[in-house]
């Protein structure tokens, strides 16, 4: 005789069975939700398979991927390498041949096998294409299970996000004001590039400038300011010592990030932040830079090193050092959406870059609040849509890396 407890546990299963529909269920059916609507809720989703991969270059500079599925859902990526666009367009279309045929939803394990099974490893190229693929996979999967993007990586952690927009002169500055933003980033002033040893006349320029945004903006705004890697640490030291009396929000790449144990140097002797990154790909270069307190904001670009996976990697890995991320991104619409997923989902966030809300690009464009945020996509996936009609127009661009030179000489100076 079987006991009733057992006899209990039979009924809750069998109860349990009939509720969910468990036994005889071969396919998977997604459940509506109540986010934005998916291609179809209800299609048989257990077997997808990646059959083209798409790139289109999309002016001003960037590179638009769309990866299609047996199932008609479509994701987007950025795979943008500035001033390379048609090598990044060879890069993808040299990966295509692994990924037709595959499961779009093993993210993590095709970033692997692109990454892994080239013997010579990294590089911008190589994380620029894995990138941009990257990004268009997880939205194919949020697509599929019909969420955005950051409830896979854990859920929000914030419902906007802190982003910040460019201003050069105090005219600038006002506008940006007026616009909502309260992060500001603007560049070194110049009239010519930096000599590697500079007189006081250069730092005083640059400084005024500076001094003169502060002044436009108050002390209730954060001012970042961009080293761009092309001031030589001999002056990079000078310019940082002059600038410190106006509180800017961090120094960006002072000098080469490549040249880690420099920046380690200019860092220990400043109180400022020194943020670096944009050119530094995955977990293994970013490790360098915070075993040596190099910065103490990094700054990874999503289209550059590595995308999504690899992002939130990077940002657990600079959290332990007590390190928040600040992502790059000079790109457009979807990189920022990319961003906005990171933040979204990881708790040592910053400020995220923009210069495009995506306004001609994509269906339904972020918008500025009065706080200075955009709010977190609601959508599935990345949460954008292309605006087809409005690309049309914006199809093709030739954009190239500038040439700079020595006033004096002519010699070759950084960018």
């Amino acid at each position: 005789m079987k006991s009733p407890r057992k006899q209990a546990g039979m009924s809750r299963r069998s109860a349990i069975q009939s509720v969910l529909g468990v036994a005889g269920m071969s396919t998977m059916v997604l459940p509506q939700t109540s986010y934005a609507s998916s291609p179809d809720h209800f299609a048989d989703y257990s077997k997808v398979k990646i059959t083209k991969l798409e790139t289109f270059l999309v002016k001003p500079r960037w590179i638009f991927l769309k990866i299609h599925t047996d199932v008609g859902v479509v994701g987007l990526g950025e795979p943008l390498l500035e001033g390379r666009a048609l090598t990044i367009q060879t890069a993808i279309k040299e990966v295509e041949p692994y990924l037709i045929g595959k499961d779009p939803r093993q993210v993590v394990h095709h970033w692997q096998a692109i990454y892994r099974h080239a013997f010579y490893r990294g590089g911008p190229i190589l994380t620029s294409a894995l990138s941009g693929i990257d990004h268009a996979l997880w939205d194919i999967k949020g697509k599929l299970l019909n969420v955005p993007v950051y409830e896979l990586l854990g859920g929000p952690t914030r419902d906007r996000v802190r982003v910040y927009g460019r201003a050069s002169t105090p005219e600038d500055m006002k506008k940006r004001k007026e616009e909502g933003y309260t992060v500001i980033k603007t560049g070194v002033a110049k009239k010519n590039p930096a000599n590697i040893v500079e007189n006081p006349r250069f730092v005083k320029y640059a400084v005024n400038n500076f001094a003169s945004l502060r002044q436009a903006g108050g002390d209730d705004m954060d001012i970042a300011i961009d080293f761009h890697g092309s001031i030589p640490p001999q002056t990079s030291k000078l310019l940082i010592k002059e600038l410190e009396p106006f509180n800017p929000m961090f120094i960006e790449e002072p000098v080469q990030a490549q040249n880690v144990d420099v920046l380690a140097d200019i860092a220990r002797g400043t109180h400022l932040p020194i943020a670096a990154g944009e050119r530094i790909f995955t977990k293994w270069g970013f490790r360098e830079l915070l075993e040596k307190r190099a910065v103490s904001i990094v700054q990874p670009d999503l289209c550059h090193a590595g995308g999504i996976t690899e992002g939130r990697i990077i940002a657990g890995m600079a959290e332990a050092y007590y390190v928040p991320i600040a992502p790059h991104n000079p790109m457009g619409p979807i990189s920022l959406a990319v961003g906005l997923h990171l933040a979204a989902s990881v708790p040592n966030f910053l400020v995220q870059e923009q210069v495009s809300l995506g306004e001609g690009y994509i269906k339904n464009p972020f918008k500025l609040q009065k706080d200075g945020t955009v709010l977190i996509p609601k959508g599935p996936g990345l949460g954008i849509e292309l605006d087809e009609a409005q690309l049309k127009d914006k199809i093709g661009h030739d954009w190239r890396n500038p040439e700079t030179y020595n006033a004096l000489d002519g010699s070759v100076v950084d960018w």
